[in-house]
């Protein structure tokens, strides 16, 4: 799936929850603060900057299942804070002129199903992070140094 339509599909998922605050928000307006938010230099997402924050506050299990095939856990609007830093919170909210609370919730509602989606298929952002570590043998080495 293309970063563009990624970021797209999470901002119809933010435009369709259940905050007013969101429903009006454009869709393209929404995509760039997600692609602000989530986005590396090369265009994708920064996973490994959302997998560095696991291991410090405890999220593991939670975003582990995004990444897998089963189920999306659900996440927490204070872990959310914990996840990406309310520094980065407070710009997507400001970018958008929402509230940090109805940014916190669009961004605990869209997710998990954009890391999904990104994480899932053939050529998937997950198979660019291998190949940009050395592969399964270099994720190993990286994941051992995080939690050893």
């Amino acid at each position: 799936m293309d970063m563009n339509d990624l970021f797209r599909m999470g901002a119809e998922l933010i435009q369709n929850n259940s905050d007013d605050a969101t429903t009006g928000l454009d869709l393209g307006d929404i995509a760039n603060a997600i692609g602000g938010l989530l986005g590396n230099s090369e265009g994708g997402i920064d996973l490994s900057s959302i997998v560095g924050s696991l291991s410090q506050n405890g999220l593991g299990e939670i975003v582990g299942s995004w990444l897998g095939s089963g189920e999306n856990a659900p996440i927490d609007v204070s872990q959310i804070t914990d996840l990406l830093g309310s520094d980065k919170i407070s710009q997507f909210a400001e970018q958008l002129g929402i509230s940090t609370e109805s940014a916190q919730q669009a961004l605990a509602d869209a997710l998990p199903q954009v890391i999904d989606q990104a994480t899932s298929g053939e050529n998937s952002i997950v198979d660019d992070m291998l190949a940009n570590i050395g592969g399964a043998e270099g994720a190993m080495g990286m994941l051992g140094k995080m939690f050893g």
